[in-house]
Formats: C-alpha cells, sequence, structure tokens
C-alpha cells in the first residue's frame, strides 16, 4: 500500500488544515476514513473471491504437487540431511526384516537360542557389577574403621606425657650428683 511515514503524514494534515480550515478539517477526516474503510472492504472480498476461484479451478492441488515436487529439491540442496534420512530408512529395513522370522525356522531357533544367551550374559553381567560394587564398599568400609584404628593409637601417643628438655637435664644433673 502507500508507504507513508509519521513526517509526511504530518505535512498532509498541515497542507489539508490551511486548504481545509479548521471549521471543516473533522467532517474531511470522517470521510477519508468512510473511504478507506470501503478501499479495505472491497480488497479483501477481491482477494477471497481470487482465492476461491483458485480453488474451484483445482490450482490448490497443484500448488500441493508444486510443494511436493520442491520437497525433493530441498533434499536434494541438503545432502547431508538426505544422506541421514536414507541412511535411517536403510537402517529401520534392516532391523524390521531381522525380527521378522519364523518361530519355527532354524533361523528362529537360531535367534532363540542367541536371545537367551544374551540374556544370561546381561545378567552374569550384572551380578558381577553388583558384586563389584558390594566389594568396593565393604573395602571402603574397612579403610575408614582402619583410619579411626591407626587414628586412636596415635591419640594415645598424643596423650602421653612427655618430658621437657629442662626436666631431662635436670634429671641427668641430680643423677651425677648421686653418684657422686
Amino acid at each position: 500500500m502507500l508507504d507513508l511515514g509519521w513526517t509526511e503524514l504530518l505535512v498532509i494534515g498541515i497542507v489539508a488544515l490551511i486548504v481545509v480550515g479548521p471549521k471543516d478539517l473533522p467532517v474531511l477526516f470522517r470521510q477519508v476514513g468512510r473511504f478507506v474503510g470501503k478501499a479495505k472492504g472491497m480488497a479483501r472480498e477481491f482477494s477471497q473471491a481470487m482465492n476461491q476461484a483458485a480453488d474451484d479451478s483445482g490450482m490448490k492441488d497443484a500448488a500441493q504437487g508444486f510443494r511436493s515436487a520442491t520437497d525433493g529439491l530441498s533434499k536434494m540442496s541438503n545432502p547431508l540431511k538426505a544422506g541421514k534420512d536414507s541412511l535411517s530408512k536403510a537402517a529401520k529395513d534392516a532391523t524390521s526384516g531381522l525380527t521378522d522370522v519364523d518361530p519355527e525356522s532354524e533361523t528362529g531357533k537360531l535367534a532363540a537360542e542367541r536371545a537367551e544367551a544374551a540374556r544370561k550374559i546381561k545378567e552374569s553381567t550384572a551380578k558381577k557389577a553388583q558384586a563389584r560394587i558390594d566389594a568396593e564398599a565393604e573395602a571402603a568400609a574397612q579403610a575408614t574403621e582402619a583410619g579411626e584404628t591407626s587414628a586412636a593409637p596415635a591419640a594415645k601417643t598424643a596423650e602421653t606425657p612427655t618430658t621437657d628438655v629442662g626436666e631431662a637435664d635436670g634429671k641427668a644433673d641430680d643423677d651425677k650428683k648421686d653418684k657422686a
């Protein structure tokens, strides 16, 4: 539509004020508002009529066909996404073929045996992991107990009275006096 900024609208308002005058200006703005409203309504009706005609002529189906064709082009323009999509589709097809096995056939029996072996391996691994965790917890508990018991003798040695160097020298002097 018209690309009018605030400055252009201000200039138009000042010119309208000078040309029409302050007395008739509100009436003029009211008439312009009605005209703009009618123009918008006519544009809306025209747009709806064109959309209806396009729908009736099958243009909507052609547009959907065009979109689906351009989706393929967009995948070709992005090779990483196209490669990822094709790999995921191939993996899905491959895994669905592996799981659809007749249980009575030789392949079905082998698949059941392998599934049972895998289950046993998982159970054994879980038991060993739990045993290792328990052993580590027990070792940690013993280490804390050993740390407490080794700390106790250290505390006892700290509590034993020690003689000062001066006292020891005084006792040695007393011993010398006794001998003399």
